[in-house]
């Protein structure tokens, strides 16, 4: 398939068809995604025992704290779960199911860029979440602990509902920021931004990543610092990959 793309770079594989057609082509890719994401949330939401236990490893011992303090605290746990989950599971279905649909009107070149990006999107995806699990979220709770202690609290209980919240937005939020030197890089390969542009701001985006990572994680410095100096790293590396893109060496 690769050596397609290469060999011919323009070439489309997508006859004319009628508007019905391509209607019919949408349906079924609705279809297939939403229940791709049906199916994948119901198995989340069975799975949701071996999920917590993962969940629960940042907050240390084992997770003793946690506990459910309504009578619907184990409904609402599964909820959460199959919808995040649910979404995870089915990503790569629906992502198949939309490319399915957009293949035949993109040219070799534009389907081997967009192959690409998603395998790149997902590996940045990865890294922030294993960034958010393994160091972030520790910390963060660490630290809320030591607000309390400091307060006065005792901490003999976490409360699961908000505890998972956290959690979930935690590693959401990394995985998602981690996209930031792809969207850079498709940005610059549009030609709206340029690496010297990009270089002459350095100095702007290190405050937004601050920035961002005050809003996008829990309200401790350990955890916005995990999150900024990322975001500055990463925001170096798109000045790279826009710079080679600029000298054509992701392009032969």
């Amino acid at each position: 398939m690769a050596i397609e793309f290469i060999k011919n770079p323009d070439e489309r594989n997508d006859p004319p068809r009628p508007l019905l057609e391509h209607l019919l082509a949408l349906r079924d890719m609705i279809i297939f995604g939403a229940v791709s994401w049906v199916v994948c949330a119901v198995i989340a939401g069975v799975a949701t025992p071996w999920i917590m236990e993962w969940l629960k490893s940042p907050a240390g011992e084992d997770g003793k704290l946690l506990q459910g303090l309504d009578l619907t605290s184990g409904v609402s746990t599964i909820i959460a779960i199959a919808g995040w989950g649910g979404t995870a599971l089915a990503f790569p279905f629906i992502v198949y199911a939309v490319l399915r649909f957009v293949f035949p009107a993109l040219t070799n070149k534009e389907k081997f860029l967009l192959m690409t990006i998603l395998v790149v999107g997902t590996a940045f995806f990865l890294g922030g979440v294993s960034v958010a699990y393994a160091k972030t979220l520790p910390m963060v709770v660490s630290a809320f602990q030591a607000i309390n202690a400091w307060v006065g609290f005792e901490m003999e209980i976490l409360r699961i509902e908000n505890y998972i919240s956290i959690v979930l937005k935690t590693i959401i939020a990394f995985g998602l920021v981690f996209q930031l030197p792809l969207v850079i890089f498709v940005l610059g390969w549009f030609g709206v931004v340029s690496s010297k542009g990009l270089r002459e701001k350095r100095r702007i985006a290190i405050v937004a990543s601050f920035f961002l990572a005050m809003f996008l994680t829990p309200p401790d410095p350990m955890s916005q610092v995990f999150m900024a100096v990322p975001l500055c790293l990463l925001y170096e590396l798109s000045i790279w990959a826009v710079w080679l893109k600029e000298k054509g060496a992701l392009t032969r």
